[in-house]
């Protein structure tokens, strides 16, 4: 363990990056920095097959990201795939809300509920996880929801198309009061995407 100049004390490993507390000079990301560094990343096996340990500093560079292009980061392969979550991606669920609750970028700000809307509708395990017993697409879901007005505040904030249908479709994975779900899709019908105006994106 070690502390960084924010005072916020990271975990290291031999082969992990240096997680901060803050990103950009000017654009402290404080939660999200401290979220980051709270999970021992060199420990987790990662989707490519080696440590997790570079998934920190992929998290930690999207949110510095500026407010032009996308960051080019990607996580399919390494936490999620289209069929498997692997042992990292509950940890993923956390930065991603934190990243929610913290001053980043609109582009920073859609990646990463993009990377929680993959994670949310996840459908397996990978096996050395599955093994111990952990399911990880449950656990996602639970983590999540946690999250739940964090969500709803996103669609009712109406930073941009992306942000809000993600965060309606996430809502409609992980909210178990329909009529609730109900009354914030007519409140927000003016800027919802279409498919969530119409409920053609709904879960179950």
């Amino acid at each position: 363990m070690e502390n960084d100049d924010t005072g916020i004390t990271r975990r290291v490993g031999p082969d992990a990056p240096a997680v901060s507390a803050s990103s950009a000079p000017g654009r402290p990301v404080r939660l999200i920095g401290m979220e980051t560094a709270r999970h021992d990343w060199a420990g987790m096996r990662c989707g490519c097959g080696g440590s997790a340990a570079h998934l920190a500093g992929d998290l930690s560079a999207v949110a510095a990201a500026g407010s032009g292009a996308e960051p080019d980061v990607g996580l399919e392969g390494h936490v999620w795939s289209p069929v498997t979550l692997w042992e990292p991606a509950p940890a993923v669920v956390s930065v991603a809300l934190a990243a929610l609750a913290d001053d980043v970028t609109p582009v920073a700000r859609e990646w990463f509920l993009r990377q929680l809307q993959y994670l949310v509708t996840g459908e397996g395990t990978d096996p050395a996880s599955a093994r111990r017993g952990t399911d990880l697409p449950e656990r996602c879901r639970e983590l999540a929801a946690q999250g739940l007005w964090l969500l709803y505040a996103e669609v009712m904030a109406n930073r941009s198309l992306g942000a809000v249908g993600s965060a309606f479709e996430i809502i409609t994975v992980l909210e178990p009061d329909r009529g609730r779900l109900e009354r914030v899709r007519e409140i927000a019908a003016d800027w919802l995407p279409v498919c969530c105006r119409t409920g053609l994106c709904d879960e179950g």
